[in-house]
């Protein structure tokens, strides 16, 4: 299997943004959420409305350190981001705050129950069709974390120490290798090497 990339070009996601807002505006919050915030796809379909609701920052326990014993259970905050936040509260304006923030439209099967997030199946398929529809290859679940932190590095190679903490790195090669920069260096790098003579 595949290690799952970001996506590089921004072009890219903003046609994917737009493409998503006049096809289903749930999935648009989504991805948009993803690459804005960095947080796991597992946290943000564990997301309410309430938890939202007028906030300009949310609060959460990562999905992830919940059920370690060696790891504390560490509240994180992410800042929901200006470009996202007015279609955010467009979106929830009519939900309850108890309501998941994305919920499945579809009744569960073995349960009945209704309401309830999608799943990381669901989201996985959305992904992977954004995928094919933009001619994107190893793009995943993870894809939306790792395009934020692609990013957030691009645009300032200092931001590596904040990327290490929200992604629980302890090196920087771990935290660079998951965002896609190495492997970048590396291809760029073969293609300056040539053995031929110039001149």
């Amino acid at each position: 299997m595949n290690e799952v990339q970001p996506i590089r070009d921004k072009k890219i996601i903003i046609q994917i943004q737009n493409y998503l807002k006049v096809t289903s505006f749930r999935n648009y919050i989504f991805f948009s959420m993803g690459i804005l915030s960095g947080l796991r796809v597992s946290d943000l379909l564990q997301l309410k409305v309430g938890s939202v609701r007028e906030q300009a920052h949310i609060n959460y326990v990562a999905e992830k350190t919940k059920n370690r014993k060696k790891k504390k259970r560490k509240r994180k905050k992410f800042i929901i981001h200006p470009d996202i936040y007015d279609d955010l509260m467009i979106y929830i304006k009519d939900k309850d705050d108890d309501a998941y923030l994305f919920a499945s439209r579809q009744r569960k099967k073995l349960t009945g129950a209704v309401g309830e997030p999608i799943d990381r199946v669901t989201a996985y398929k959305m992904i992977s069709g954004l995928g094919k529809r933009y001619g994107l290859t190893d793009i995943g679940v993870h894809s939306l974390r790792k395009t934020w932190g692609y990013h957030l590095y691009l645009d300032d190679p200092h931001n590596l120490a904040l990327l290490m903490d929200m992604f629980g790195h302890e090196d920087m090669t771990t935290t660079l290798l998951y965002i896609g920069i190495t492997q970048d260096s590396m291809d760029e790098a073969i293609r300056r090497l040539s053995f031929t003579q110039s001149g």
